[in-house]
């Protein structure tokens, strides 16, 4: 098996469970199936969103959420939005915006021009505020926060009214104006549902739909003192935009109530334009890895990681920059499926995927990142032999290379063993070994440093790669680069970032920093091959037995190549004649 990789398993997780027991149309699709049979939200067509909070960058398990929402509008012919939810402005800026267009653009989700803000609604929403008041739906309380908190009760006792709640609502209104006004401060009123109290799901204890915030949005710069909350806005937009089926991920499922409420209240006072419908699905969590905004944000303010584009980070930016494509992640994320509960997904799926991707993809060259010199000493003059290799294997389009064999080589140095096993089938004290599509080498001698260390091997060389040696054929097969033509080159070498599976779960007295791999990132100078060298960034190439390498869209530059492992390789050499 190829360095420090393992086998994808061989059947998904996630719904079914059992092997060939997956359902052939999961419980989403199955939803909307009967809505369709039933001319239920639909008769405009099916039309979703995603929603993100332009707070941060989007990862692994946002790229979930938008290639179901948006493969659910193309499956059946419907249209696809992205919206922002852009309510909080002390955490929203414009880089995050720019940002999450770009990342959903390269997963392949086109919004066309529905390009939305819940901003755009704040005045629609501010006006469907007074109506709830109106109604005796809301009414405006000047509790403060830690007031609230305590008067809201736990999940086994009940809450206890706000002593505003019977406020009359000509006086709502007039507060609510003024708050709009911006007369007051920060946190010195709020508008709250009247709901229930008493309520058994903590969300309907009267929520608060509006809080004070004298704070600058970057899209109506100062024109808002207050703005809405997610519940009240989320559903709303929604429904304003036409969104037949509002699909979540499970932490939502409680605040399906409150998104109902809304809903049933606004089309009573026949004001809602349509009737979106809310469902959960199980978000995408994976091992060895964080999902949360708040502790990637931490990761990358207190300097664990380079960026938020740190290619060891779950972010779209990191996958991009560590060289996943989006082909890959489209098919990982259709591969695991959807499920109605939460439930953490090996990361070896994800690496299977970009690995399947790049098999057809990628063209090999041979690189060494930890040389050891060797030296054919039967070889006259500096070149023993011109290469003929191919650039991809299964595909002859791609034409060949010339790779020059030279007297002095580098291999691996961990392809050499000067104490070997038996069945150790590459390069050892008296051993043979082919070098790819050059010849056999056969060591003589081994030559040490003065710390011991082995410094350089002497071989005798014959340039066939069938030849026997001592009548036996040789079994093994390693990569090399010729020392003379070779170039130097930057590559780093990537390991999970956190050394647990559930990097969540901290040591006793612990966080979650305290699971960081030590060892996520090694740093080299790796030997070339010259066609490396001239890479363009963003160049995507297998280095043979080595893995998956991508040329640093920002570090690299002809003539000074960068590398990123992307993934390591599975075992694919025992066909060639043995592995490692």
């Amino acid at each position: 098996m190829a360095k420090d990789d393992a086998a994808a398993p061989d059947t998904p997780p996630g719904e079914g469970d059992k092997a060939g027991d997956r359902p052939s149309r999961n419980f989403i699709q199955q939803i909307i199936d009967a809505d369709v049979a039933e001319d239920r939200h639909t008769r405009v067509g099916i039309h979703t969103r995603f929603p993100p909070e332009p707070n941060g960058y989007l990862h692994i398990g946002h790229a979930k959420s938008i290639l179901l929402n948006s493969g659910l509008a193309t499956e059946y012919g419907g249209k696809f939005n992205l919206r922002f939810d852009d309510t909080n402005p002390a955490k929203e800026e414009q880089e995050y915006v720019d940002a999450i267009q770009e990342d959903v653009r390269w997963l392949g989700a086109d919004w066309e021009n529905r390009l939305f803000y819940a901003s755009d609604y704040f005045e629609t929403l501010f006006g469907w505020a007074k109506e709830l008041i109106r109604a005796g739906h809301a009414y405006v309380c000047d509790l403060s926060a830690d007031e609230m908190r305590e008067l809201r009760g736990t999940l086994t006792e009940p809450g206890k009214p706000s002593p505003y709640r019977d406020r009359p609502a000509e006086e709502s209104l007039k507060l609510f104006q003024q708050m709009r006004e911006g007369e007051f401060a920060d946190g010195a009123k709020t508008l709250r549902a009247k709901i229930d109290m008493a309520s058994p799901n903590v969300n309907l204890r009267d929520p608060v739909m509006y809080r004070i915030k004298h704070a600058h949005h970057q899209r109506t710069g100062d024109d808002w003192p207050i703005y809405p909350s997610y519940d009240w806005t989320h559903g709303q937009s929604d429904a304003m935009e036409g969104i037949t089926h509002s699909i979540c991920t499970l932490e939502f499922e409680n605040h399906r109530p409150l998104y109902d409420w809304f809903c049933d209240r606004l089309e009573e006072l026949k004001l809602l334009p349509a009737r979106p419908r809310q469902i959960e699905f199980a978000r995408l969590n994976l091992t060895y890895t964080v999902m949360s905004k708040r502790k990637l944000l931490q990761l990358v303010t207190e300097g664990h990681v380079a960026g938020w584009d740190d290619p060891r980070m779950p972010t779209i930016r990191g996958l991009r920059r560590r060289g996943y494509t989006s082909e890959a992640v489209r098919a990982f994320c259709e591969r695991i499926g959807v499920a109605k509960f939460n439930s953490t997904i090996d990361r070896l799926w994800l690496e299977d995927a970009v690995r399947e991707h790049l098999n057809r993809t990628a063209l090999r060259r041979m690189a060494v990142i930890d040389p050891l010199r060797v030296v054919l000493t039967d070889v006259d003059g500096e070149v023993a032999k011109q290469c003929q290799l191919d650039n991809h294997p299964q595909d002859p389009e791609q034409g060949v290379r010339t790779v020059t064999l030279g007297r002095v080589l580098y291999i691996e140095r961990d392809d050499f063993m000067e104490e070997a096993p038996k069945k150790f089938f590459r390069l050892k004290p008296g051993g043979s070994v082919r070098l790819r599509g050059a010849g056999i080498a056969t060591c003589q001698e081994v030559i040490k440093d003065d710390e011991g260390r082995v410094a350089e091997l002497r071989c005798t060389f014959i340039p066939d790669t069938t030849a026997l040696v001592d009548g036996k054929k040789v079994k093994g097969t390693i990569h090399w680069v010729d020392a003379a033509t070779c170039h130097d080159c930057t590559v780093r070498l990537y390991d999970h970032l956190f050394k647990t599976e559930n990097p969540d779960k901290a040591p006793e007295g612990g966080d979650f920093l305290d699971n960081l791999n030590p060892d996520s990132l090694r740093t080299v100078t790796a030997k070339v091959e010259p066609t490396v060298a001239e890479a363009e960034p963003g160049e995507r190439l297998q280095f043979e037995r080595l893995g998956y390498f991508y040329a640093d869209p920002i570090d690299s530059k002809p003539g000074k190549p960068s590398f990123n492992r992307t993934v390591t390789l599975r075992d694919t050499w025992s066909k060639a004649g043995g592995s490692k």
